[in-house]
């Protein structure tokens, strides 16, 4: 009898998702917090024919229709602190693109291999803990607020495949920490924004028992979220021989997708992807392929496709322009394919 109230109720959520699927576009977007911290630096980006070109009015021009921006919380030197990331905020909101706002809870980057507590959470026990968080997303979202910017989701932590604010916050082995903290982002979120969607974010969505095994736990421990973010990296993947050759990651990560949505009855989204710059006619491929199968493929349940970083050029390898200018891999973002 449990199992067929739970079933009942997890196809009643995914009548729910479909309905709200269909009142909405496909999103494609871009993870653009670099560019002030370019412009700073005296860069200019220019459209394919060589047109000089404001970022996000660039990304708009390429077929995009939602931004990314992360914010740290104290960070050295002020890019990407809650009013740097309005600066990028209010652009997108100039040219009606809606705002995912990705909070890393930490001074510099949060990612798999490291989640670093804030300097000036330093010290603090769990409770403590859970209340810098819970005012530190208020605060940054009711800034966005006060200037009118339509954020449309927000990630609760960065690829929190480990958990976040380590050691306080690990994941593994009990999730405990990990879900009251995720919970005070989530909680802080609806008091700002009720209808935005808190997405949680995974890198590796090329592996299914990644996200199930996270999920899970996380479900168990009373954890919240609206939506799971996935990265999607063939890079990475084969790099950290997750796969044996790049196209299992274009098939795994659809269908991934698509199973990850029936049973836990929340969408999906791809938060982040990249592809080697310097293999652009492959990248337009792998691209196009990747959106075309998340649109088709998961009946509703993808909600969009965004690229990390896009303007990024060497040292880094997964940027999409070369010479301040986007290469074909940015093609696939209006392709008709």
């Amino acid at each position: 009898m449990r199992r067929t109230i739970f079933m009942l109720a997890v196809a009643l959520m995914a009548l729910s998702i479909d309905c709200q699927a269909q009142d909405e576009p496909f999103w494609l977007g871009a993870d653009i917090s670099g560019t002030t911290a370019l412009e700073s630096r005296g860069v200019q980006l220019y459209n394919a024919q060589g047109e000089p070109r404001e970022n996000t009015a660039l990304m708009k021009e390429l077929g995009m229709n939602a931004i990314r921006l992360r914010v740290w919380v104290d960070p050295p030197g002020g890019f990407s602190s809650k009013e740097d990331m309005l600066v990028l905020a209010k652009r997108a909101q100039a040219l009606g693109m809606p705002v995912m706002v990705d909070f890393h809870y930490s001074d510099s980057w949060a990612d798999p291999a490291k989640q670093t507590i804030p300097r000036a959470w330093q010290g603090m026990n769990l409770r403590q803990m859970c209340k810098a968080l819970a005012r530190h997303t208020l605060e940054t979202l009711r800034l966005l607020k006060k200037n009118h910017i339509d954020v449309r989701w927000v990630q609760i932590g960065n690829e929190t495949t480990g958990g976040m604010l380590w050691e306080m916050g690990r994941a593994w082995p009990d999730m405990t920490n990990y879900a009251l903290l995720n919970n005070s982002g989530y909680d802080a979120v609806k008091k700002v924004y009720p209808h935005a969607q808190c997405i949680v974010h995974l890198d590796c969505g090329a592996v299914l028992s990644r996200f199930r095994d996270f999920f899970n736990a996380l479900r168990d421990k009373g954890g919240k979220w609206d939506i799971i973010g996935m990265s999607v990296y063939p890079y990475w993947d084969l790099k950290d021989h997750h796969v044996h050759v790049e196209r299992e990651t274009l098939e795994n990560a659809p269908r991934n997708a698509y199973y990850l949505a029936m049973e836990f009855g929340t969408d999906v989204m791809v938060v982040e992807t990249g592809y080697e710059s310097s293999r652009p006619e492959e990248g337009k491929a792998f691209l196009t392929e990747l959106i075309r199968k998340l649109r088709n493929e998961t009946e509703g349940h993808c909600l969009g496709v965004f690229y990390w970083a896009p303007e990024a050029e060497e040292p880094y390898p997964l940027g999409a322009f070369k010479n301040h200018r986007p290469t074909v891999i940015m093609d696939a973002f209006s392709s008709d394919e």
